[in-house]
């Protein structure tokens, strides 16, 4: 009691003088950087910020110099003294999972002709057309489910029979054959009826899974048709993520170690293929990690750190990480005004890539990189608020960054590529901006700040400012931007705002190959008055009522109307408690989109 009651004391007064100076800065500095109107409308410059720099020996070298640190301006005075009381220890966990440990993969063009002898066998079952018949499995005829059922020994027979299996899109059979068996388990999955068929996809998942679960060492599946390789092994791939980075002692679950991994049926030269399934399961790995990672270890600068890798990992990729002070520089009021609330300074990246020769398209990626969003003044409490889950609200962010992880292992041709985050935090202290402020853009635009938990708009506005001087072909941003389109589309489905039939036609055609679900909504332009401020240009919620177009509508006004733009929001489909948490969700989508604008 006497240490408790020691420490107790110390933390009043140390707080109570940590609250004093704060109080007593606020009175200096008259007003802050982060986005505050002077009477001229400019943006005043961090008036007391020197002044405290030099009490804290904060360097005064511009923020330049410095990338990869934590470094800061006018509006982190307080950084060393909040640290003293910051729970977050030296982070030693890697930030990054392991891969899946597949030592060999490799297709074949033939069915195996029944001849694979290994610990796992994987094969598609469609469903007859006429309901109540026997399932057909989805090879080249009934020769083929005849030799692969003498082979096994009636085992595909007896697993259709005693399982009463039908082959129904995304139902599973499954059966372990034993040890003296040539082939050790066995695995049906339905694809459904072949008159509704559209993709094998189904194979990947369940592959994955009794992989995960049994640990087998060779693996064969068979494909029902050979387009579908890159789908299938990439689906595999990306199934056997397995995050035990913050798990310790029994609780780490062991990873299998695949020897081979074999797909029969895949056509001939297939080995790119393979490549590019590779480079789409590391991307999204990528992605997992970063969204499924605290913010304790997912801060602005980690996601500035993973950016430098992938432009120190790959040829042609380029990055610059703009501090506090080259931000001011811009005039990017709203973005600051969020991230002047942290002991975290802000962190804008750019990351970008040119691809040798002339590009046939310059394209932006835009990520909202909210490390974590308390929900500030308008703080995120009770029941429903999701607070302990809001590490996954740079969602957008990470997507943008799997995007670039995919594209950069494929060292795509032919499309120039810009990646964008404000990476920031929407925290809660003296500094933080409130209820009732008004903010201005960096494209001059003011700002009425009515709730301050409606912050990743105010982020994506600058950014969108920022990737519009570019003179792009097209902006697409992605971000976790409201709960309402959690509310109007649920957990599966991606919200897509544009004006641009030829973008969302292109985004649509990128999800579907990829699996990923977008529903297209309306750029309502009779909503655009409930985001009209009676004191500024702008009010950064438009009330209840769809809020997730009102949304749209906000960052709309930070793009040219002549710029094709697309708005992603994908608040629903990054998390799934059920499926392990992070989806990687948004990633494979973007990634592919970029592809396929190289070949148009």
């Amino acid at each position: 009691m006497l240490f408790r009651s020691s420490i107790c004391c110390f933390m009043t007064i140390a707080t109570s003088a940590f609250q004093r100076s704060v109080s007593g800065a606020a009175a200096r500095r008259g007003a802050i950087v982060g986005g505050f109107l002077a009477p001229s409308g400019a943006i005043f410059p961090p008036v007391a910020g020197k002044n405290i720099q030099s009490r804290t020996s904060r360097s005064s070298t511009p923020s330049s110099s410095f990338v990869g640190r934590r470094g800061g301006g006018g509006l982190w005075p307080f950084h060393g003294t909040i640290r003293l009381f910051s729970s977050t220890l030296s982070n030693s966990i890697p930030l990054r999972s392991q891969p899946p440990a597949v030592a060999k993969l490799q297709s074949f063009s033939g069915v195996g002709d029944a001849t694979f002898k290994g610990d796992l066998l994987v094969l598609p079952a469609f469903q007859s057309e006429e309901d109540g018949d026997d399932v057909r499995l989805a090879v080249s005829g009934q020769a083929i489910l005849a030799a692969w059922d003498e082979a096994l020994g009636g085992a595909v027979t007896d697993l259709i029979e005693t399982k009463d299996f039908k082959g129904k899109a995304g139902s599973v059979a499954r059966v372990r054959l034993g040890r003296g068996a040539e082939v050790k388990s066995l695995t049906l999955v339905g694809m459904g009826k072949k008159s509704t068929f559209k993709n094998s996809r189904a194979l990947g998942p369940a592959a994955a899974t009794d992989i995960k679960a049994e640990k087998p060492k060779t693996i064969a599946v068979v494909l029902p048709s050979e387009d579908d390789l890159g789908l299938v092994s990439e689906e595999v791939l990306s199934g056997l993520y397995l995050d035990n980075r913050f798990k310790t002692g029994e609780g780490v679950e062991k990873a299998a170690q695949v020897e081979s991994l074999t797909f029969f049926g895949a056509g001939e030269d297939q080995a790119p293929a393979l490549r590019q399934a590779q480079a789409f399961a590391e991307g999204v790995r990528l992605t997992k990690d970063l969204v499924g990672a605290p913010a304790n270890y997912v801060t602005p600068k980690a996601l500035a750190d993973t950016a430098r890798a992938i432009a120190e990992e790959h040829a042609g990729w380029e990055v610059k990480v703009m501090g506090q002070r080259e931000c001011e520089a811009l005039k990017m009021g709203a973005y600051l005004a969020v991230a002047q609330g942290s002991k975290d300074p802000p962190e804008f990246i750019h990351l970008s890539y040119k691809p040798p020769g002339v590009p046939k398209k310059k394209l932006v990626l835009v990520g909202k990189g909210l490390t974590f969003d308390s929900g500030g003044y308008n703080l995120k409490a009770g029941a429903g608020s999701m607070i302990e889950l809001m590490k996954f609200d740079m969602g957008g962010a990470g997507a943008v960054l799997g995007a670039a992880k995919v594209l950069a292992g494929l060292a795509s041709e032919g499309v120039e590529v810009h990646v964008i985050v404000a990476a920031c935090e929407n925290m809660i202290s003296a500094q933080a901006y409130r209820p009732g402020d008004i903010l201005q853009a960096s494209n001059g635009k003011t700002i009425e700040v009515l709730n301050t938990d409606a912050e990743g708009r105010l982020t994506l506005a600058d950014a969108l400012v920022y990737a519009e001087k570019l003179k792009p072909d097209a902006i697409v941003d992605v971000a976790t931007l409201t709960g309402a389109c959690i509310i109007a589309l649920g957990g599966d489905y991606g919200g897509m705002w544009t004006g641009d039939d030829t973008l969302a036609s292109s985004l649509e055609a990128a999800a579907s190959a990829k699996g990923e679900r977008f529903w297209r909504m309306p750029l309502a332009e009779e909503y655009k008055p409930n985001i009209k401020s009676e004191i500024a240009d702008l009010k950064n919620v438009g009330g209840r009522e769809g809020g997730s177009i009102t949304a749209a509508l906000f960052l709309q006004e930070f793009v040219s109307k002549t710029t094709p733009w697309a708005h992603l929001d994908i608040a629903g489909p990054v998390w799934n408690p059920k499926k392990g948490g992070a989806t990687g969700f948004g990633a494979r989508t973007l990634a592919e989109w970029v592809l396929s604008q190289a070949k148009s």
